[in-house]
C-alpha cells in the first residue's frame, strides 16, 4: 500500500490495486472563514495550499470515503471537482442523503462489512470530542479498517478522541497501519475535537507494532498541535521510529 498525505484530513491510499480519496478538502488556501468559537480568528481555511495539482489528487480515483461532512472533511471545492459518477462511501443515511443532494450518484454507507471490489471496508466507531456538550455540536464520524489477504491491515480511524472504542478496534482488528487525526483541534472552552500527543501516545501504547501515521496539522486555524511539537514529544518517549509526522504532499510505501 501507499499512503499519502495531502493537506488536513485528506490523503490518497492506494490499497490492493485500488485508489481511495479519503476527507477531501480540496479549495485553494484562504477559501473558508475561521471555525467559529476558535483560536487564529484572523486566518482563513485552509490554512496551507495543496501540494500538487487537482487532477493529481481527483485522476484515476476509484472511490471516495467521507468519514464525516464537517467542511474541512468534504468541502464545497470537493463537490464541484469530483466526478458525480464516482463510488462515495459515507457514515450514514444522514449523511448519504446530504451527499446524494449534491448530485453525487453512486453512495454507499458503510457497514462493518462493507466490500468494495475485493477489499473489506469496516467502518469503526469514533468520538470527535470528550463530554457530552463537545459531543453534540461534533456531532457523528467514523473511521475505516481495510483488508485484503494481499496487504496489511490499515485503520484510518478519522475525527475521533482516544476512548475504549479505539482500543477495541486495535484489539480486534490488529492493524499494522494506523493513520490518526493529530493536531488536538480545539473549540474553546470545550476541549479537543481530534488526538493530540497523548493521545497518539496511547494508540502507541495499544498498538506497540504498528506505524502511527498522523495527519489533520497545521491546515485550519483551530490546529493547538504542531508538527515539530509532536516530533519533539515522540522522541522524548523514543517512539519516533513508530510515529510518522508527514509533510503535506509526503507519502509512505509499507
Amino acid at each position: 500500500m501507499e499512503i499519502q498525505q495531502i493537506r488536513n484530513a485528506t490523503i490518497i491510499v492506494e490499497y490492493a490495486g485500488k485508489r481511495f480519496l479519503i476527507d477531501p478538502m480540496l479549495a485553494e488556501k484562504g477559501t473558508y472563514p475561521p471555525f467559529p468559537n476558535t483560536i487564529r480568528q484572523d486566518q482563513y481555511n485552509p490554512l496551507a495550499s495543496l501540494p500538487t495539482s487537482i487532477d493529481n489528487i481527483i485522476n484515476n480515483v476509484d472511490a471516495v470515503i467521507v468519514t464525516h461532512l464537517h467542511l474541512d472533511h468534504f468541502d464545497e471545492a470537493a463537490q464541484k471537482l469530483l466526478s458525480k459518477d464516482i463510488k462515495m462511501f459515507v457514515q450514514n443515511e444522514e449523511d448519504a442523503k446530504e451527499v446524494r443532494n449534491a448530485g453525487f450518484q453512486h453512495v454507499e454507507v458503510l457497514q462493518e462489512d462493507t466490500v468494495f471490489e475485493d477489499i473489506k471496508l469496516v467502518k469503526t466507531k469514533g468520538e470527535h470530542g470528550r463530554g457530552e456538550e463537545l459531543l453534540k455540536l461534533a456531532g457523528l464520524v467514523c473511521g475505516i479498517v481495510f483488508k485484503h489477504q494481499n496487504e496489511k491491515t490499515l485503520y484510518v480511524a478519522g475525527d475521533t478522541v482516544w476512548y475504549e472504542a479505539i482500543q477495541e478496534v486495535i484489539d480486534t482488528h490488529n492493524p499494522d497501519i494506523i493513520v490518526v487525526n493529530g493536531g488536538d483541534n480545539q473549540i474553546l472552552e470545550l476541549g479537543s475535537l481530534i488526538m493530540g500527543k497523548d493521545d497518539i501516545y496511547e494508540v502507541h501504547k495499544a498498538a506497540p507494532n504498528a506505524k502511527i501515521i498522523s495527519v489533520h496539522m497545521e491546515a485550519v486555524n483551530h490546529w493547538t498541535l504542531s508538527r515539530e511539537e509532536l516530533k519533539s514529544f515522540i522522541e522524548e518517549k523514543g517512539i519516533s521510529s513508530h510515529v510518522l509526522v508527514p509533510d503535506d504532499g509526503e507519502s509512505y510505501k509499507f
